[in-house]
């Protein structure tokens, strides 16, 4: 029998926190998902880590260049492993060469073959019954709306609390971007809809490119399930000082990552009020004056807010220089 998810987790150098995600994956209450790690190029023993869990079943698999996009030959770089102990779990492994965090994802949606997928950061974990939850919910669903998936509640590991809070009372399914809480969230998708939207072409040298451009196109066109409950612990690796640092610097590091992910925001139907466009437009004018793009004007298809949000994006962009420092 087909298991109903896969659970992917993109990894690089993360051995040192991926135990914990396997360890709460054994401890599932129903066991029907795979395991599909993704190793984006570490060299901190994340491979050897792997095989060690259990026995390789299948030895060779497809290889992937550096933006996860499948090549023709095999190597044993992709291997497939069933894991030992009391709750059997088949795990697959592909190395590729580091290319960021986007290019792990089209690696999963080339790869699962599951009717739902989820991904689990390697320094993330699950509770003990989310495969179950999500089972449940799915095989109960009405099968004449044509659901995307569903959409769950990350929790900090630090004060046990939903991060940016819950979705509202009452609500059990809609589109995402009339339900999303305001916070980080869980999105459980059929993997046949990402598949139709990836890959990501991104751009040599650009590893900032953020992998909700494709999660986003899904979202906009289909009814979401809403489960008001945890789907994931989340620990952040640095303070949010750093990560607003860390984000600015990305914004330098990939411009031109920056700008297609900003186009696409400007043509999904659930950014449609003023306040989201002009807010999109600025960003879009400061991630040109990154990328050095002539075009920047010609390329939005809205061209107006684009034109009237020019100083705001020239200030934004200043400022994004200031903080990245």
């Amino acid at each position: 029998m087909d298991k109903i998810l896969t659970v992917f987790t993109p990894s690089y150098n993360r051995k040192h926190t991926i135990n914990r995600t396997y360890e709460s994956l054994c401890r599932q209450t129903c066991m029907e998902f795979n395991w599909l790690i993704i190793d984006d190029g570490s060299s901190d023993g994340t491979r050897e880590w792997v095989e060690s869990l259990g026995e390789k079943v299948v030895t060779k698999g497809v290889v992937f260049d550096w933006m996860g996009r499948k090549l023709s030959s095999e190597s044993d770089n992709h291997f497939v492993i069933e894991s030992l102990g009391d709750s059997p779990m088949r795990i697959e492994y592909v190395y590729k060469p580091n290319g960021g965090l986007y290019t792990g994802y089209n690696v999963a949606y080339a790869l699962i073959e599951s009717e739902l997928c989820v991904c689990i950061d390697s320094d993330d974990y699950v509770p003990d019954d989310l495969v179950e939850k999500i089972a449940k919910r799915w095989n109960s669903r009405d099968k004449k709306i044509d659901y995307c998936g569903i959409v769950g509640l990350d929790y900090n590991v630090v004060d046990k609390k939903p991060i940016g809070g819950e979705f509202a009372e009452g609500i059990f399914s809609g589109y995402y971007f009339d339900v999303k809480n305001g916070g980080d969230t869980k999105e459980v998708l059929r993997t046949d809809l990402l598949r139709a939207v990836s890959p990501m072409i991104g751009f040599e040298g650009e590893k900032d490119f953020n992998p909700f451009y494709m999660t986003s196109q899904v979202l906009d066109k289909y009814l979401i399930l809403v489960e008001n409950t945890i789907f994931c612990w989340v620990e952040y690796q640095i303070d949010l000082d750093s990560m607003s640092q860390a984000i600015f610097k990305q914004y330098k590091r990939s411009p031109k990552s920056y700008v297609k992910y900003r186009l696409n925001e400007m043509k999904l139907s659930r950014y449609c009020n003023i306040k989201d466009r002009i807010r999109i437009c600025v960003h879009y004018v400061s991630a040109c004056i990154f990328a050095k793009d002539v075009d920047w004007l010609k390329k939005s298809p809205l061209k107006i807010i684009t034109l009237l949000s020019l100083p705001i994006g020239i200030v934004l962009n200043f400022y994004v220089r200031y903080k990245a420092k």
